[in-house]
C-alpha cells in the first residue's frame, strides 16, 4: 500500500501523463504522418515512372473536357493546340527551383475555339533584387504545346491572388483561384510545360525518384512510442526495488538493535 501511495505523488502522476501522451502522439499522429508521406511518395514515383514511359497523347484523350481531374493521369504528357491568353498571366511567388528563389509563370491556354481553357505553368524566371523580374512574353498566335498534367496545389485562406507591383500574383498553383482572379473558367488541373516548347521558360525538373527518409522516420516514431512506456516502467521497477531494499535494510537494523532477553 505504501508503494502505491508513492506513485500517487504529483511527480509520478505528471510522468505518467507525459509518457502516455507522448506514446499516443507517436502512434496516432507522428508515425502515421511520416508513413503516409512515404506512401504518397511511392505512389507519386509510380505515376512518374509510368508517365515517362508512356507516349504523348492529346489532352482530349487523357483528360476529356468536363470530367475533372483524375489522379491516375497526373504526370502524363499531353499535347494541345490553341493560343496563350497572355493578358491573363499570373506570377507564382516564393518558389524555389534548384535550391534558389524562383518566380513561376502561369498563363491560361485556350484550346481550339476557346471553349476550354487550361492553366499552363510555363516554367520559372529568377527574381530580381527588390523587384519582379521581366517575363518573356508567350507567343500569341495559335501553336501546339506539350506538357505534363499536374494536380492543383490548393490555396490557403488569406493567401489568395493579389496585386504585386502591377502584376497579378499567387503563392500556390490553384486553377480555381487563378480562374476567379482572371475571370476565366479553367480546368481543375494545370499543365507543367515540357522543355523546349513554345513559351517555355526555365525548366522545372521532375522530382527525384527516391522514397526519401519518411519510412525510417515513421519507424523511429513507432520505436519511440514503444520505448517511452518501457523506460517509464524501468524507472518504476527500479523505484520499487530500491524502496524494498531500503525497507529490508531498516527491518534488519531494527532486529539487530533489539537487546536479547
Amino acid at each position: 500500500m505504501h508503494v502505491v501511495r508513492t506513485f500517487l505523488r504529483p511527480g509520478w502522476i505528471a510522468l505518467a501523463v507525459v509518457v502516455v501522451a507522448f506514446a499516443a502522439l507517436c502512434f496516432s499522429v507522428l508515425a502515421p504522418w511520416q508513413l503516409g508521406k512515404n506512401t504518397a511518395t511511392d505512389e507519386r514515383n509510380g505515376l512518374i515512372k509510368t508517365a515517362v514511359s508512356t507516349p504523348t497523347a492529346p489532352l482530349s484523350e487523357v483528360a476529356p473536357a468536363g470530367r475533372g481531374f483524375d489522379p491516375s493521369t497526373e504526370w502524363r504528357e499531353v499535347s494541345m493546340t490553341g493560343r496563350y491568353l497572355t493578358d491573363r498571366e499570373v506570377l507564382v511567388r516564393l518558389r524555389s527551383v534548384s535550391e534558389r528563389p524562383a518566380v513561376e509563370v502561369l498563363t491560361p491556354f485556350a484550346i481550339g475555339d476557346g471553349s476550354r481553357v487550361v492553366l499552363v505553368d510555363r516554367g520559372y524566371v529568377r527574381p530580381e533584387q527588390g523587384a519582379l523580374p521581366d517575363v518573356p512574353v508567350a507567343p500569341s498566335t495559335e501553336t501546339t504545346i506539350v506538357g505534363r498534367i499536374r494536380k492543383s496545389e490548393g490555396t490557403t485562406p488569406g493567401r489568395g491572388a493579389h496585386s504585386e507591383a502591377g502584376a497579378l500574383a499567387v503563392y500556390t498553383i490553384d486553377p480555381v483561384e487563378v480562374g476567379r482572379a482572371t475571370d476565366t473558367a479553367l480546368d481543375p488541373f494545370y499543365l507543367q510545360l515540357s522543355p523546349g516548347q513554345p513559351g517555355a521558360l526555365g525548366e522545372i525538373p521532375l522530382p527525384q525518384l527516391d522514397s526519401g527518409p519518411y519510412l525510417s522516420y515513421g519507424l523511429q516514431w513507432l520505436a519511440f512510442g514503444i520505448m517511452a512506456p518501457l523506460g517509464a516502467g524501468y524507472f518504476i521497477v527500479s523505484e520499487v526495488r530500491q524502496r524494498r531494499r531500503a525497507a529490508a535494510a531498516r527491518a534488519t537494523a531494527d532486529t539487530e538493535g533489539v537487546p536479547s532477553s
